[in-house]
């Protein structure tokens, strides 16, 4: 999978370069590439915003820098995303289907966010990670890319993604690594019994009894 990502900042995005997104680019499981929006802009001083017509407060990012560096990396199949509080919530399901993509297109805003012509041009998919605004795309766009990369083969493993939180419907189950004993807290007995009949019992009740203590919403 290809990803483009469209920012003012560039230098957001260092983690994308770290971790279990590293080795993915590494082992060619997906191609990330940033680009600087400032580089497209036609104003001499590579100015991107301007005041929103109507007043309001803040500034607004402009519809011809954006258009264009849309146009630089765009191809056949391009699917645009644009990270939004008015988009639908992001979901397993969601972020699934987006891993199926061959490339995928990032814009993020920032300010008051971008002139509506964009979005009534390109047409961009809007997703939300939460209902509260942040002060730009940046951080939604890597939470998109790291949630949908989880679901690209070979990135991580199929246990994992079969066992964590929401892709069984509940909250995934307490997990315990060493020591045993830690400030006089221990790890359940049944963890320890290498009975794995018992093991996944025991992870099924709690991951349900989890469910209903912080999640209700969820059953």
């Amino acid at each position: 999978m290809i990803i483009d990502i469209l920012t003012l900042f560039p230098e957001s995005f260092s983690y994308l370069s770290s971790s279990i997104m590293k080795r993915a680019q590494e082992t060619e499981k997906i191609d990330i590439n940033i680009h600087d929006i400032r580089q497209f802009s036609q104003d001499k001083h590579k100015k991107c915003d301007d005041y929103p017509f109507g007043g309001g407060a803040g500034m607004l990012m402009t519809a011809q820098p954006i258009y264009d560096a849309v146009k630089s990396v765009r191809k056949e199949n391009s699917k645009i995303i644009f990270p939004s509080p008015v988009g639908k919530m992001l979901t397993p399901e969601i972020a699934k289907n987006l891993s199926k993509e061959n490339h995928l297109i990032f814009i993020c805003g920032h300010y008051e966010g971008v002139d509506q012509r964009i979005i009534d041009l390109l047409k961009p998919e809007e997703i939300s990670i939460g209902d509260y605004v942040l002060t730009g795309g940046e951080l939604p766009t890597m939470v998109i890319v790291d949630c949908l990369a989880r679901f690209i083969d070979g990135v991580i493993t199929q246990e994992s993604l079969s066992e964590e939180s929401f892709s069984c419907g509940n909250l995934e189950y307490p997990q315990y690594t060493r020591p045993q004993i830690f400030e006089g807290l221990e790890v359940p007995e049944v963890l320890l019994s290498g009975n794995h009949q018992e093991i996944a019992k025991w992870r099924k009740e709690q991951s349900i009894k989890r469910t209903k203590d912080k999640r209700p919403d969820l059953i």
